[in-house]
């Protein structure tokens, strides 16, 4: 008797080569089940470079492996993504090298795409027709914002990425959140009602906001239909300050999307484009302190050249005085000089008619005798150094011209006064004329 009849013989289970079992396990699979659909939410999706596609499908109780080969894959008209809901049809199997099972995927849907989708585009072309897409109406955030608004939930992660980002990148901007639920029947009538809170604030004047961030992480299709509702997208249009739309992933694309000044990929983008980092901010005012400053020195250096040149054309005041009295000097020389030749003169010609005619000689030397005193005192006159000595002065300006009426003078004028011995410093009190 064999070895296996005897064990069976006695109630000794069969041994099995390991191959042998894992093909007898495919076998009673594909004759139980197969082909098989399956719904569930995608998990660990990723794409090898051969092109078939590995991922697992999950509810709350359990999970199943799946394998989607490249023929299959390049059928897909979405790219499906982790947290997604979707419907698989195919064939369970064995994997036989690791003994794992596994379903290989044959097609692939979104769960409750049909009806879902098909709002999403009825919507669409209804807004897109009215004009609420257009970018005409679309507005550049604000470069420098005084304040920001966030509508979300407050037990979103979404809501822990922007805040985040803001304070690394932009702490002194202050932020008010609005919030709202993001799922579920009742969170459109939340999201419009945050969203009309934050209206009346940027309404005010000054505004203490000037752009709002919408925000929510990923999901399936019905974990964001809240952020695809008509009211939800009109309450979108009458926004008085930009708004960004930052919901779901990057594939990811909703009716608020398409109304918002602006769609960023992921919350924390959104964040991210509202936010210029502050560091580059200070980088920019110290380079335009260094330029006023380069400027302000060019200027000065400028003014400096060209106060230095008139300097040197005007002279010092004092040295135009001295030309001015070396000029009268100069004149009263030559008329002495003249004086004196014409008394010379006089003088003998009085000699000669003395001799003839003494008396009319004598009158007549008399009376050009007067009026050589005459002459003379008129010379002394003109003396500048003698008309300081009687206790007159010579006033000058800063700039050297002489000051001779009361109405050439302000208070708190700086004036020079020329004296018989040296020069006087002097200051203009308020003045009173006469």
């Amino acid at each position: 008797m064999l070895m296996s009849e005897l064990e069976s013989s006695v109630g000794m289970p069969r041994i099995w080569q390991v191959g042998a079992l894992c093909r007898a396990i495919a076998d009673a699979l594909d004759a139980r089940f197969n082909p098989v659909a399956v719904r569930g939410e995608v998990s660990g999706f990723s794409r090898a470079a051969s092109g078939h596609c590995y991922f697992a499908l999950k509810d709350e109780s359990g999970q199943i492996r799946c394998a989607m080969f490249r023929r299959a894959a390049t059928l897909l008209d979405f790219a499906p993504r982790d947290g997604e809901l979707v419907e698989v049809r195919g064939r369970l199997g064995v994997y036989e090298p690791r003994g794992d099972l596994q379903l290989i995927v044959e097609s692939m849907t979104r769960a409750g795409q049909g009806a879902l989708f098909e709002q999403f585009l009825r919507l669409k072309a209804k807004l897109e027709a009215e004009g609420l897409f257009d970018a005409a109406r679309k507005r550049a955030l604000p470069l420098m914002p005084r304040g920001l608004g966030v509508v979300t939930s407050l037990g979103a992660a979404a809501l822990h990425d922007v805040v985040t980002a803001l304070q690394r990148r932009v702490p002194h901007i202050p932020v008010i959140v609005a919030p709202a639920s993001v799922q579920g029947a009742g969170a459109p009538a939340e999201l419009v009602a945050a969203l009309q809170r934050l209206y009346q604030l940027a309404n005010q004047q000054p505004s203490p906001l000037d752009a709002i961030l919408l925000v929510r992480g990923g999901g399936s299709i019905e974990d964001l239909w809240a952020f695809n509702d008509e009211r939800l997208a009109r309450t979108l249009a009458q926004s008085p300050v930009p708004v960004v739309c930052g919901v779901g992933h990057e594939t990811d694309f909703t009716i608020a999307d398409f109304v918002a000044d602006l769609r960023a990929p992921t919350p924390t983008a959104a964040a991210e484009l509202v936010a210029e980092p502050r560091s580059t901010w200070l980088g920019a005012l110290d380079l335009l302190q260094e330029r006023l400053r380069d400027a302000v020195q060019q200027q000065l250096d400028a003014q400096s050249q060209r106060l230095d040149l008139v300097a040197s054309r005007l002279g010092r005041p004092s040295a135009l005085v001295a030309r001015q009295r070396l000029a009268l000097t100069t004149q009263a020389q030559r008329l002495r000089y003249a004086l004196t030749h014409a008394l010379t003169a006089n003088q003998r010609d009085l000699r000669q008619r003395a001799a003839t005619w003494p008396q009319a000689v004598q009158r007549d030397l008399q009376a050009r005798q007067r009026r050589l005193e005459r002459a003379g005192l008129r010379l002394q006159l003109l003396d500048p150094s003698l008309v300081l000595q009687r206790g007159y002065a010579w006033l000058t300006d800063g700039d050297g011209h002489t000051v001779t009426r009361v109405g050439q003078t302000r208070a708190g004028q700086a004036l020079q006064a020329t004296l018989a011995d040296g020069k006087v410093d002097l200051t203009v009190t308020p003045r009173s004329r006469n």
